[in-house]
């Protein structure tokens, strides 16, 4: 069951990733970094201090646990421990795959820590600003787009994306309960 799921995997990945275009190499290469979209993380940070002033650092504080949760997860126990080589370092995969600018990345893949942190970052301010602002639900085509940059640099597999993300939603799920928690318990109390 598992060499199925695999070469799957690698079909999925070889297909994606030879969509390529060479115009776009540079662009893709450019995205999947974090500068690329600091103007995105400072308009959260903005808009976590218009709307949430006496509880930012409550807020911000459910953020730095999704990103810990998810990171730690995926590249402190997930990669150690699977110890799947991205598909930038299979043997197998040399010459088959499209590289941009020989970017490879570690040596493990499995799972993506872009992924999850991501879509911590996505479902964790879904939750806090679905109610405030309806386009909220577009963090997640961000973090969908952020994915994808993985496959087209061909550092890694669909399966390490999907994975990833799902931690990522668990970890940016219990990052938005723990911001409640703390909030009812250090937050200003209503009169």
């Amino acid at each position: 069951m598992l060499d199925l799921l695999d070469g799957w995997d690698r079909d999925l990945l070889i297909f994606f990733n030879q969509l390529h275009a060479d115009a776009l190499d540079p662009i893709v290469y450019y995205a999947t970094k974090t500068e690329f979209w600091l103007p995105l993380y400072l308009y959260l940070i903005f808009l976590v201090f218009r709307d949430y002033r006496k509880v930012a650092w409550l807020v911000l504080s459910g953020v730095v646990i999704s990103i810990l949760l998810s990171d730690q997860i995926t590249s402190g126990l997930m990669k150690p421990l699977f110890g799947r080589l991205r598909p930038s370092h299979e043997p197998t995969l040399e010459g088959v795959i499209h590289l941009v600018n020989g970017y490879r990345g570690g040596l493990y893949g499995f799972a993506s820590s872009h992924a999850a942190n991501t879509f911590g970052i996505a479902v964790y301010f879904y939750l806090l600003m679905r109610n405030r602002y309806r386009l909220t639900w577009l963090l997640f085509v961000w973090a969908g787009i952020m994915s994808y940059t993985r496959i087209y640099l061909g550092v890694h597999y669909p399966g390490d994306i999907l994975v990833g993300g799902l931690v990522g939603l668990m970890s940016g799920y219990f990052a938005f309960r723990f911001y409640e928690w703390l909030k009812n318990r250090y937050g200003p109390k209503a009169p």
